[in-house]
């Protein structure tokens, strides 16, 4: 997946919408179809559309869905097995199944078939039901506006060539219905700021001053992906 996508969150926050009855099931995956176009699970017998599958998975007991955002030495939202884990990685996303006594992994890939054809298809591996190491909405938030206060000191020591101001466009939190006032606020403080990290650059820069800006930029990212994560397992929390 282009590590722009954000379809495993957007499968993982209407998903729970979905299992804490705020909204059914038609309206969840048509949300996840409006973004990414057909979706599909890869099955034993064939694909499945992603409706029926999760249709499947309540049957089987599914408690709710997680978020994963990993990168290569920052396995966020993971807990194995190593299958699992690095096909996450590669794809910089994934959602989690959890269901009683284990939990499934999907993994979301491009599927393109044809030059009409634009959907994706959900990869389905075994996951640990470990809980992972997620902070909390409340540590998450507070670690997102140090990491934006550090960043922004950072940056501003960065003098480089005057460049014209790259439109960051407006983006909006992400998050479904019946998630808490605080989950969708730390949402889109993370949404825009990811929407920062995306168009900036390094030109004009000297080496030093790459350096300072990409480890600032790093710190950043990884504040904002905890953040991500941690706003949309907020609904569970109130389950």
């Amino acid at each position: 997946m282009h590590p722009d996508s954000q379809i495993s969150a957007t499968l993982v926050c209407w998903g729970n919408a979905w299992l804490t009855g705020q909204v059914g099931l038609d309206e969840a995956a048509d949300r996840v179809e409006r973004q990414a176009g057909p979706q599909l699970v890869a099955g034993e017998n064939g694909d499945l559309l992603l409706r029926a599958f999760l249709a499947d998975l309540r049957v089987e007991g599914m408690k709710s869905l997680r978020l994963a955002l990993p990168v290569a030495g920052d396995p966020l939202g993971l807990t194995g097995p190593p299958p699992f884990n690095s096909a996450a990685i590669e794809a910089g996303q994934a959602a989690i199944a959890v269901l009683a006594g284990r939990c499934l992994g999907l993994v979301p890939m491009r599927d393109r078939r044809g030059s009409s054809y634009a959907g994706v298809r959900w990869s389905v591996l075994e996951a640990s039901a470990n809980v992972p190491d997620i902070p909390s909405l409340a540590e998450a938030e507070h670690t997102l506006t140090l990491a934006m206060r550090s960043a922004t000191d950072a940056l501003l020591g960065v003098e480089g060539p005057a460049q014209g101001h790259r439109r960051v466009e407006s983006v909006d939190d992400g998050l479904a219905p019946g998630y808490p006032a605080r989950a969708h606020r730390v949402a889109a403080l993370a949404a825009r700021l990811a929407a920062v990290l995306r168009v900036a650059d390094d030109r004009g820069l000297t080496s030093g001053q790459i350096v300072t800006r990409g480890n600032a930029l790093r710190d950043l990212d990884r504040a904002v992906r905890r953040a991500r994560v941690a706003a949309h397992h907020a609904i569970t929390e109130l389950v």
